[in-house]
């Protein structure tokens, strides 16, 4: 096929009439167009129509900013294992992002699929993201189908991205690589990304009752709040409500909100698990988390939060290390996500709960060793309440109720 395709397209470009049966109508109706606008098949690259200063400007105030990150967490990230890269453009062909594999990428780099530089259809002729922005529909070409000859080592499957609201093309997003890339896997690939992608940036862009966001969002850089201790689900405060998570959101957030500078994929899956696990897993459960608290405050590479999220846990850690004990003890109500079974937030919950503990015993105030004995921890640790008997008074109504507990408790360690 590639060889018969190839045949046609010598005989198109030297005018010869003929011997173009074997070539798709898409692609021979984007081989006439590109003829029309004049187009030379030996060209050598793409006009480069960004600078780099002029390409972070066009990035920033590009609308498909806001979903790079799921296009990294949904596309790039398998693309890049599969050895190709994944290009997004603007709504006129301009490449901003071209992400991938680091040997791949330097390869189309320099045939000119690179950012900054311009793939419509009137620039460069047929090409998968120039042509599906021209027809507004779903492309992909194949080797010898692209017009330019220096094109046609490669293969790539384009799917614009639109306004879901208006209607408007907002840009494309594209595959390019070998011949797998024009497969019905990687079109249903793209295309489920892209779905993801314009349904994301209806929440961007509009307002619950239909108007548009000034400047695109909402958004403000105000801390959240993350509640973790004694509870099995944690509560998040924040621009949105107060909502109650589900234990793994709990975990990846509570993570996220202690390490500011990030986590890779394989850090998280350290963190989260007992055993290896596919990174797909992780992604997709990073994928749900950027769902659940905007597209805005989320980011990859390495994963971590565009915003501080302040926790209980952290006030209660700051509070022991600045001595406060008896304060430390007192914004303490149980142990850090007892449902969790992540490995480092079973140590952490671990390491907190005995330097509360500790920060009790070493007040030798009887109020605060009662407050941590009221805990679910302290309810049954047969030393906080050794150390609470000697300090209440004969005649105390607690008195009764602790010794009742501690012979409980000595009885039930027998």
């Amino acid at each position: 096929m590639r060889r018969l395709v190839g045949r046609a397209h010598e005989l198109f470009v030297t005018g010869v009439v003929g011997g173009v049966d074997n070539v798709r109508g898409v692609v021979l109706d984007s081989w006439h167009r590109s003829a029309s606008h004049g187009i030379d098949p030996t060209v050598a690259a793409p006009p480069q129509v960004l600078s780099s200063n002029d390409l972070a400007g066009v990035r920033d105030a590009s609308p498909l900013s806001a979903v790079m990150p799921l296009v990294r967490d949904l596309l790039a990230d398998t693309v890049t294992e599969s050895g190709n890269v994944v290009a997004v453009g603007d709504a006129d062909g301009r490449l901003l992002w071209v992400e991938g594999d680091s040997r791949r990428r330097s390869e189309v780099e320099a045939m000119g699929f690179a950012e900054g530089t311009l793939w419509s259809e009137a620039a460069i002729g047929t090409n998968a993201p120039g042509t599906a922005l021209e027809l507004d529909r779903p492309v992909q070409i194949f080797a010898a189908e692209h017009f330019v000859s220096s094109v046609q080592s490669w293969s790539c499957t384009a799917v614009p991205v639109h306004d879901l609201r208006s209607g408007s093309v907002l840009g494309v997003v594209d595959v390019t690589g070998d011949d797998h890339t024009v497969s019905s896997q990687a079109l249903a690939l793209v295309r489920a990304t892209v779905a993801a992608a314009e349904a994301t940036l209806v929440a961007v862009r509009y307002r619950p009752d239909g108007t548009v966001r000034l400047g695109g969002s909402d958004r403000t850089d105000e801390p959240w709040r993350l509640e973790v201790l004694g509870r099995a689900g944690a509560e998040l405060h924040s621009d949105l409500g107060t909502r109650t998570l589900s234990t793994r959101h709990s975990e990846l957030l509570l993570l996220l909100a202690l390490h500011p500078r990030g986590l890779t994929t394989d850090q998280l899956a350290t963190l989260l698990h007992h055993d290896e696990v596919p990174a797909v897993t992780i992604r997709a459960e990073l994928t749900r988390l950027r769902r659940l608290l905007g597209p805005d405050e989320l980011l990859s590479r390495p994963y971590r939060l565009a915003r501080s999220v302040d926790t209980d846990l952290k006030d209660v850690l700051d509070l022991l290390a600045e001595g406060q004990l008896r304060e430390a003890v007192g914004r303490y109500p149980g142990p850090l996500l007892p449902q969790s079974e992540a490995p480092a937030i079973a140590e952490l919950r671990y390491d907190t709960a005995m330097r509360v503990k500790r920060a009790a015993l070493a007040s030798g105030d009887v109020s605060t060793l009662l407050r941590f004995a009221t805990t679910p921890d302290g309810r049954s640790d047969v030393e906080v309440l050794s150390a609470v008997l000697p300090l209440l008074p004969a005649g105390s109504p607690r008195r009764p109720a602790v010794e009742a507990r501690i012979a409980v408790l000595n009885h039930l360690l027998r």
